[in-house]
């Protein structure tokens, strides 16, 4: 079998699609798998195929244009025509070809692949443009669907647009992967595709979890962290959708009743909102940037409580993540989150739906992280139960016996 996974540079950055595609070739790795991940819109100045251990990497650069004449929608067009060509060139065994999607804005690179091979197309939904525009805000899209392209304004027009390609893509391919059945849901109410297209396969992750004599002490003292803090950590880009700025109005309250308290904030994006949001409390928050895993794993080991307040989450790798280091969490009930974190190990908070937006209650999530902090049993028992859950429902191992009868069952139909 010849699995063909396709990444583009940008939203795997952005959406965590990376550690996916780094999970699921770990995942195969071993099988009969031959894995070959095809990175779109390469930074490289030229094509390249480089073989590590595990997989055959495709760089296939963008296309700059001296005149540039062309309209967004014809470069894209083009830049497929010749992605297209060059694995016609490149691609010598096509037994049980598999050509895995990453990304939603594919539908004619899909269309051209089908034409050219005798293939299997697959498509992961990892996130949904009208879900991180709208935060996830399901009755704000039907809205503008229900209008006339008369009555959208221009912003709707190209939401309900982005909608549609979307559609053309899952309508397109012979599968569709999603993270949750939330997810499913949606494929099947919103976008009218047939339920035994969709396969709910949730991702999973490497079991990472040192373990050292004293550790939390040591670490402690390597992060300049009091032992009389209570610790409350945030981790993730820092982008609205996040939910960082309800959670450090929640982290201000918390001040009143405990301040020997810290928030760390583990992740990069625009500062600026969340700096001058937390002005007044800013000497008790700490912003670390971008972290390499070893050192956010550190962090999980000697936090109080975790907390993921997003407005909309496909899945929640970071749930998963403090799960698997007994962490007990605060979090949102939203979309494929509230499916990951259950009630025996995270204490959980509604999504507040307006005309026009989504929020939490700030209020409300320092209470779930006061609960914590005064019940520390509790706390460690849900602690408990994530990792117990992290090992039954997401490790790499549950991922890979998923995904492995998923791609044998394409041709066994």
């Amino acid at each position: 079998m010849n699995l063909y996974l396709f990444n583009d540079n940008d939203s795997a950055a952005v959406y965590g699609i990376g550690t996916y595609l780094k999970e699921l070739t770990k995942a195969v790795d071993g099988s009969a798998i031959n894995v070959h991940i095809i990175h779109l819109h390469s930074a490289r100045k030229k094509f390249e195929i480089v073989k590590t251990d595990d997989a055959e990497n495709w760089y296939i650069p963008e296309v700059r244009y001296e005149n540039h004449t062309l309209d967004a929608i014809r470069e894209i067009e083009d830049y497929y025509r010749n992605t297209i060509y060059l694995f016609r060139l490149h691609i010598k065994d096509t037994e049980d070809l598999i050509f895995h999607f990453n990304f939603n804005n594919c539908y004619s690179l899909a269309t051209g692949l089908k034409k050219a091979f005798n293939c299997k197309t697959v498509s992961t939904v990892h996130y949904t443009k009208w879900h991180l525009e709208l935060h996830g805000h399901l009755n704000m899209l039907r809205m503008m669907k229900a209008k006339s392209e008369k009555q959208r304004s221009s912003y709707e027009q190209m939401m309900y647009l982005a909608f549609e390609y979307e559609s053309a893509l899952f309508r397109e391919v012979d599968q569709v992967i999603v993270l949750s059945h939330h997810m499913r849901g949606i494929l099947e109410t919103d976008y009218h595709l047939d339920l035994c297209k969709i396969s709910v396969i949730p991702n999973g992750l490497e079991d990472i979890r040192p373990v050292c004599e004293n550790g939390s002490k040591v670490l402690q003292k390597k992060w300049h962290i009091s032992e009389k803090e209570y610790l409350i950590l945030f981790a993730g880009r820092l982008q609205p959708v996040k939910g960082l700025i309800f959670l450090i109005n929640a982290f201000r309250i918390l001040l009143d009743k405990y301040p020997d308290c810290r928030l760390l904030v583990a992740g990069s994006g625009n500062y600026d909102t969340y700096f001058q949001e937390a002005r007044d409390i800013c000497t008790k928050i700490t912003f670390t940037g971008l972290l390499e895993k070893k050192e956010l794993y550190e962090l999980y080991q000697i936090a109080d409580v975790g907390v993921v307040p997003s407005l909309f989450e496909p899945f929640g790798y970071v749930a998963v993540e403090m799960m698997m280091h007994e962490l007990p969490i605060v979090a949102t009930a939203t979309s494929g989150l509230n499916e990951v974190v259950d009630d025996c190990c995270g204490l959980k908070i509604p999504i507040i739906e307006h005309s026009d937006k989504v929020e939490i209650d700030s209020n409300l999530l320092a209470e779930k992280i006061i609960y914590l902090l005064e019940h520390p049993d509790k706390a460690r028992k849900m602690g408990q139960n994530g990792r117990k859950r992290y090992l039954s429902e997401y490790s790499s191992e549950v991922f890979r016996r998923n995904m492995l009868n998923f791609y044998t069952s394409l041709y066994e139909t």
